[in-house]
């Protein structure tokens, strides 16, 4: 069955929104959570090993010779939007819980997504070769900077510490797998090229499990008795608003620094993502399972809400270069 076109919602999104609903209604308790984050913690290695063995460095350094773009969209992703997020403090506690502001502080650490960086800014008719190499190097850098920042941002608040273990589950769900990933280029990446269906389920597969263990956890130590629908529509609304300054921004950064139209389309799609593929998965490396389903909650809202705006500026950039 296809999804229906009609429907706003990514199925992706649709299908982590109904595991969050499974996991509340039926979470895993006991032995059952025990094996879920077993299960769990080998999927978010072979996630890594999977984003390893296709970044193709060849094809993300075309792009390279543009280091003034690189630099723009490196600083959008990991220090405007931690800018922004440390800016946000005074919304905590009356207007987000300090869960959830942990959850907005994350977000901000996370890279920029890799296919729907790339694939937006061909629709906008951008510098497409130079977004291959900002998505790319975004991930690669975040696979170190994301723990350093997300331990950075949220000292104060104790959900993530970059203890001695701490920094050993990184290297070794992380950024082990990522390597041993690149390594098998030569044997792996065709294979990886012509199942492209079948990694993409694995994927998503690995992440929908993490959601699942995560929220069991969060459900079983009653997490969600922290928010209330009201809570929730105030989340998405900050969840806008960071969306809409990051755009506006990085659109003004494009034109004062005067890159041409097509550069700026890169700017502006690979400098406002944020990946959830990446970043939950590092959240569970990073984050107590009793805590992860609140922390993860603003990334999967904004990853949802990026995804329709984008989409939509990207046509309406495309139309006025046609």
């Amino acid at each position: 069955m296809r999804w229906p076109r009609w429907l706003p919602v990514d199925p992706f999104i649709a299908a982590l929104l109904g595991t969050v609903v499974l996991a509340t209604l039926l979470p895993a308790r006991g032995s059952a959570a025990d094996v879920g984050r077993v299960a769990a913690t080998l999927a978010v290695a072979l996630l890594f090993f999977l984003h390893g063995a296709r970044i193709t460095p060849r094809a993300a350094f075309a792009g390279a010779r543009h280091w003034r773009l690189h630099l723009v969209v490196l600083f959008a992703t990991y220090a405007l939007f931690p800018l922004i997020g440390l800016a946000a403090a005074p919304l905590r506690p009356d207007v987000l819980t300090p869960e959830l502001y942990q959850g907005l502080l994350f977000l901000c650490a996370v890279p920029s997504t890799v296919q729907t960086s790339i694939a937006f800014t061909a629709i906008a008719g951008g510098n497409v070769p130079a977004a291959v190499f900002s998505a790319s190097f975004s991930n690669l850098a975040g696979v170190v900077l994301t723990p350093l920042l997300a331990t950075a941002l949220l000292h104060d608040t104790g959900a993530a510490r970059m203890s001695a273990g701490a920094v050993g589950t990184v290297v070794l769900q992380i950024l082990v797998p990522f390597a041993l990933g690149q390594l098998s280029r030569p044997l792996t990446a065709r294979w990886i090229e012509r199942h492209r269906t079948l990694t993409s389920r694995v994927d998503r597969g690995s992440i929908l499990l993490v959601v699942y263990t995560a929220f069991s956890a969060g459900v079983v130590a009653g997490v969600w008795d922290e928010v209330s629908p009201a809570r929730l529509g105030v989340l998405v609304a900050v969840v806008c608003v960071l969306l809409a300054l990051v755009l506006g921004l990085t659109y003004a950064a494009g034109r004062l620094l005067r890159f041409d139209r097509a550069d700026r389309a890169t700017i502006l799609f690979c400098g406002s993502k944020k990946s959830l593929a990446t970043g939950l998965p590092m959240a569970a490396v990073m984050v107590s399972p009793q805590l992860l389903g609140l922390l993860v909650l603003p990334l999967m809202l904004y990853h949802q809400i990026q995804l329709v705006v984008c989409a939509w500026l990207a046509r309406r950039w495309g139309a006025r270069q046609a």
